[in-house]
């Protein structure tokens, strides 16, 4: 299906590419076919494909990649045929059945997976006047708006045919880290007119910052995981994306706090950085600990790679944007030679198993989000503010771009059955 190809076309766009991104727009057209009998996972799709062509045709204008994003669209609609309209993980693109990853605790669907598919959703309803879209993702917020939280936490695990949470473990990391990004962006993408999503992320940060925020014996602000009622004291580079949208959140937060959680943005960017600083190859590693003795630093030997990641870097690009610090990047800089050096190979770049080993091997594998994200932001660290204004567009969190909706007296088809 060309992962690759859609999740860098935006990158390729933006850097001013414009022949191979001709190219890949060519390859689109006669070659991408969503016909196929697999087995896809609705989430990874919906961010790396429909984001990716979505932004694609935002950017360029092309029609190709409108009309291949709403085909692929139609074969994710199954998906959401459950008994409670929380769509399963995965989805067969031939046939519309749809079922759950087998290690999800008591079969259930997963927060950042279901709580990943808002601004995709409304910008198709929006861009086809099909309410289905729409309405399908409003379902989800208004089901879980009805859910008791224990300590006001989103647990990452719920039941899509019971409509039950399963076991409590709370992330910003992975399982549930996209699913608060997407609150906040569904607000700046309405142009703040959609107040609902902006009460339920302020109520979601509070009660995260309350039980997982936590600072260690040497000073290093880390976001901890909630598990059976006890707070793991370990970060992973997933939740390093939070620095930045502590930030992006800052503006419009309630009770004038918008200089408290600009720091608290910088915290975590400086906690993150040490987690790279820290290793010999200045790369961060999968997950870090904070306890007995060892801050930002990776104990175990399966949470020491790295997989060319892109969340610190977003962090830094985000920090730079509002603050103009030159710090972020310097650090950015740090890892753009550090990958260079030791992640290029002779066809593209590769992840490495162990950062704090000085000639580590190779994982031999270039994730689309390498070119979608990790390269996109560095490019838009060193670049001018003017190049993607933040007023006008809003990321996904594949880092597509998709633009604010100027929507005023327009309503979404759909959304009036939801008020």
């Amino acid at each position: 299906m060309g992962a690759t190809i859609v999740d860098a076309l935006d990158t390729l766009y933006i850097m001013g590419l414009h022949d191979e991104f001709k190219d890949g727009q060519e390859w689109i057209k006669q070659n991408l076919d969503f016909s196929v009998n697999a087995e896809v996972s609705v989430f990874e799709v919906n961010i790396r494909f429909i984001g990716g062509l979505l932004a694609a045709y935002y950017l360029s204008g092309q029609e190709v990649f409108k009309v291949k994003a709403v085909q692929l669209a139609e074969k994710l609609l199954p998906a959401f045929n459950t008994p409670t309209g929380i769509p399963w993980a995965m989805v067969n693109l031939k046939s519309g059945v749809g079922r759950n990853w087998g290690w999800a605790s008591a079969g259930s669907s997963i927060l950042a997976e279901f709580g990943t598919l808002h601004m995709e959703f409304v910008h198709l309803t929006y861009l086809t006047g099909n309410p289905a879209y729409y309405q399908k993702v409003m379902h989800i917020r208004k089901l879980l708006a009805k859910m008791d939280r224990p300590n006001g936490l989103y647990p990452n695990y719920l039941n899509p045919r019971t409509g039950r949470w399963g076991q409590h473990h709370t992330s910003v990391g992975g399982l549930g880290d996209s699913f608060y990004e997407y609150l906040l962006k569904a607000w700046l993408m309405s142009d703040k007119t959609d107040t609902e999503a902006r009460k339920t992320y302020d109520d979601a940060i509070e009660a995260i910052e309350r039980h997982l925020i936590r600072k260690s014996n040497g000073g290093l602000t880390f976001i901890g995981e909630w598990k059976n009622g006890h707070l793991e004291r370990k970060m992973g580079h997933l939740t390093c994306f939070a620095g930045g949208m502590f930030a992006l959140g800052a503006d419009g937060s309630p009770d004038d706090k918008a200089g408290h959680y600009l720091q608290l943005g910088a915290e975590i960017a400086h906690t993150c950085h040490e987690s790279y600083d820290r290793t010999v190859l200045k790369l961060g590693p999968e997950a870090f600990k904070f306890d007995s003795g060892l801050e930002a630093v990776a104990v175990r030997q399966n949470e020491k790679y790295y997989i060319l990641r892109p969340e610190v870097i977003e962090t830094y690009w985000y920090m730079w944007r509002f603050t103009h610090d030159p710090k972020y990047r310097q650090w950015g800089w740090e890892a753009a030679q550090a990958i260079d050096k030791y992640c290029r190979v002779s066809g593209g770049f590769s992840g490495v198993k162990d950062v704090y080993s000085s000639n580590p091997t190779y994982d031999d594998v270039q994730q689309s989000f390498f070119l979608a994200e990790t390269l996109k932001y560095l490019y838009l660290l060193f670049s001018s503010d003017e190049l993607l204004p933040l007023e006008s567009w809003v990321f996904n969190t594949e880092a597509h771009p998709l633009p604010v909706l100027h929507l005023g007296n327009i309503t979404l088809p759909g959304s009036e059955t939801q008020r």
